[in-house]
């Protein structure tokens, strides 16, 4: 069900509290009243901006107490990847069938282009442990995939994973060797998605995304 549009003022409480989470601003518990305070904005517009963060995945909402930053855990982790790859599978298949066409070498050359940037994210930028690029690049990558299909409920279904998402793959990269297995696998995967063997290329992709469930400890 996709949430109602909403105004200038729920929309600013939005963005700012979602940056919070992103940036990891935010405590694991926190009060909505002493947001609406620093954002200087009626707990009306709050209590809203709060609900669309909560259906698309980033809080859950404590009642009496505030809003609480959504944890990774196994059954969300699980759940996540098995709608990734009912949805990523399916647009693997459809680039695949028909990679020839105009429309599927346009997004072939933003995939090889991400893919590109992402092998220079991880030689320049993730030394130190800090993988947000790396993430980010891969997120595009698999962004492409779904964006291929010009789907507006497959997007929405999408987007309300993106934070489970970068949960899950901050953990993973956690797991030394997994950056450069990461790696490894798209560019497998291109390879194959590229010739037109959109089954070889499903399950390089399958593998692909169930690989954190086999790596990444939950609660």
């Amino acid at each position: 069900m996709r949430k109602k549009v909403m105004s200038s003022l729920q929309q600013e409480a939005y963005n700012y509290i979602k940056r919070l989470i992103l940036t990891n601003m935010l405590d694991v518990l926190y009060s909505e009243t002493k947001l609406s305070k620093e954002l200087g904005i009626s707990r009306t517009p709050m209590r809203e901006a709060l609900q669309c963060l909560s259906q698309d995945g980033y809080i859950d909402i404590i009642p009496s107490r505030g809003f609480r930053i959504r944890q990774l855990n196994q059954k969300d982790m699980k759940e996540t990847i098995q709608i990734r790859c009912a949805i990523e599978g399916f647009c693997t298949h459809c680039l695949a069938s028909s990679v020839n066409t105009p429309k599927a070498q346009k997004i072939l050359r933003e995939l090889e282009n991400t893919l590109d940037l992402q092998v220079k994210s991880a030689q320049n930028n993730c030394s130190d442990g800090n993988y947000e690029d790396f993430i980010n690049y891969d997120h595009q990558f698999h962004l492409l995939l779904v964006k291929y299909i010009n789907n507006e409920e497959v997007n929405h279904i999408y987007q309300r994973l993106m934070y489970l998402i970068k949960l899950t793959t901050q953990s993973a990269l956690e797991v030394e060797g997994r950056m450069a297995d990461t790696l490894e696998e798209h560019k497998r995967y291109f390879d194959r998605l590229k010739a037109g063997d959109g089954d070889a290329a499903y399950h390089i992709l399958i593998s692909h995304l169930m690989m954190p469930l086999n790596v990444v400890k939950t609660k």
